[in-house]
């Protein structure tokens, strides 16, 4: 469970969340609003990247202001860009560099590098430079990055923007087949018919929480559809 107890977050003077409380307990949550409503200053909120200014985040046990380290080895993050995540030069060190901080090292850390490798289809690019992957491939590593650490949740901002059809088919693929919970944030409302629960944000508030079918529908006649 993720526990979010009156949080407010502010930019400057600006005020981006206004005394947000809700647990976050179903296998998928999708998090759709207009730009600027607060939706990804709230799932950065769900593993330390933002720290509230009052309220606290409580993700698997851990006080995301005091506990940050614990926090994000139990809650994975994988930006829209991949190449703010990306940051060795070849796949496979890539992959390497967050597995060692989880303290895999020598034969273990070569299994698992191996097998994540093989579970995303990235086997050919072993050795690759990582700046030349084509977007789709970017994106793949850097989500099998966040995967191959075995979080417990992981948070999506956006992930599929950046992509064709091809790859986002690819990306909902894997994410379905995950057992870990998954946030995700989007504004491909079709992405989320399968979903357990969606948050509709508007102006830094949550503005609808529901069902797929409800939340979308209130956020539609938000946008004036």
């Amino acid at each position: 469970m993720i526990t979010v107890e009156a949080v407010q977050h502010c930019l400057e003077e600006k005020v981006i969340l206004a005394g947000l409380s809700c647990d976050l307990v179903e296998a998928r949550i999708g998090i759709i609003g207009a730009n600027g409503s607060g939706k990804s200053s709230f799932a950065r909120l769900l593993n330390g990247l933002v720290i509230p200014v009052t309220g606290r985040v409580i993700a698997h046990g851990h006080d995301t202001s005091r506990e940050g380290r614990a926090v994000r080895r139990k809650v994975g993050f994988v930006f829209q860009n991949p190449d703010h995540q990306i940051v060795y030069p070849i796949v496979e060190e890539d992959l390497a560099f967050g597995l060692k901080n989880t303290g895999l090292r020598g034969s273990d850390l070569t299994q698992r590098i191996g097998e994540t490798l093989h579970r995303f289809r990235l086997e050919p690019l072993r050795h690759q430079a990582a700046h030349a992957l084509s977007g789709g491939e970017k994106q793949l590593l850097a989500l099998a990055g966040v995967i191959a650490m075995e979080p417990r949740t992981i948070v999506l901002d956006e992930p599929t923007t950046l992509l064709d059809l091809r790859n986002k088919r690819r990306i909902m693929e894997i994410l379905s087949a995950l057992p870990q919970q998954i946030i995700l944030v989007t504004h491909d409302l079709d992405l989320l018919a399968d979903f357990d629960r969606v948050l509709v944000f508007d102006h830094g508030r949550i503005a609808a929480d529901g069902a797929p079918q409800p939340a979308i529908s209130h956020y539609q006649t938000l946008m004036g559809a």
